[in-house]
């Protein structure tokens, strides 16, 4: 018997940093989505726990205990095996959630296949700040160091562009190049957006705090967003500590011809449409 899951890419369409514990972890307060741009995972049973590594961002992903994938499948019964298979489509440390979205979806995976319940935030918090998030996709707010989670409605229908210029941004440098970290949360009450262009609109009064120290550290972030910005998105930022950037599009036609653009532009980035998920 076989399982699979999809392990979707998050996005981070706001990002404050309100404040850093004195264990040295920052407070956030973000509202994620999530988009049809993902990778796939496949379990099966089996005597021992494995991984094996497919797709066209496999290079380098590592296949040992370090990933999060295998520490998903143990944290869930460390006494059973498994073969785990990822299809890894996402680049890596790109500030979409890939690794946390991986773990997330293995460990809905195992439950089906083990017929075990799935783990509560809490529990999977040791996994990465972002796992509890992507444990159920959809719209939600994230507060706290990640595991303050609200559901929120369906944001209104939107298709999305996602781009990577290919360098990986470590999220630590960035936190340590930010200056200050007590910024302001996003509204208590947050609105209920009827359309996608209510939603650009809103988001453009909202911040990524982390955005500004990422492009100071990998300049090339800025040009992305300078060519984001020709394409004529309803809003574009960049997604959680980056490099990976997002525009928002009123169509599937719109957003698939903005990649088109970006793709032409620079064919060495990693440019991806869809749509966001219910």
């Amino acid at each position: 018997m076989t399982v699979e899951a999809f392990a979707p890419a998050k996005i981070n369409l706001t990002l404050h940093v309100t404040g850093q514990r004195a264990d040295g972890y920052h407070l956030l307060d973000s509202l994620v989505v999530f988009a049809d741009i993902g990778d796939r995972i496949t379990v099966a049973a089996s005597d021992q726990r494995s991984l094996q590594v497919t797709g066209p961002m496999a290079a380098g992903v590592p296949v040992d205990a370090s990933n999060l994938m295998m520490q998903a499948a143990a944290l869930m019964d460390p006494a059973r095996g498994a073969v785990l298979l990822l299809e890894k489509n996402l680049p890596p440390a790109s500030g979409i959630g890939g690794g946390s979205s991986d773990a997330a979806a293995t460990l809905r995976a195992l439950s089906e296949l083990w017929g075990l319940p799935m783990p509560g935030t809490q529990d999977v918090l040791p996994l990465g700040a972002d796992v509890p998030v992507c444990m159920s996709p959809g719209t939600q707010r994230m507060r706290g160091i990640g595991e303050r989670l609200d559901g929120l409605p369906p944001l209104p229908d939107c298709a999305i562009v996602l781009i990577n210029p290919g360098v990986s941004v470590a999220t630590p440098a960035i936190f340590r190049a930010m200056g200050k970290r007590d910024n302001p949360a996003m509204p208590a009450e947050l609105p209920i957006w009827d359309s996608i262009g209510h939603l650009a609109t809103w988001l453009k009064t909202q911040r990524n705090d982390l955005q500004p120290s990422a492009i100071q550290l990998e300049p090339v972030i800025g040009e992305v967003l300078k060519a984001l910005s020709g394409t004529a998105p309803l809003y574009h930022a960049m997604s959680g500590s980056g490099a990976t950037c997002y525009g928002l599009y009123p169509t599937e036609a719109e957003a698939q011809a903005a990649a088109d653009r970006l793709r032409a532009a620079d064919a060495d980035w990693w440019v991806r449409a869809g749509r966001l998920l219910a």
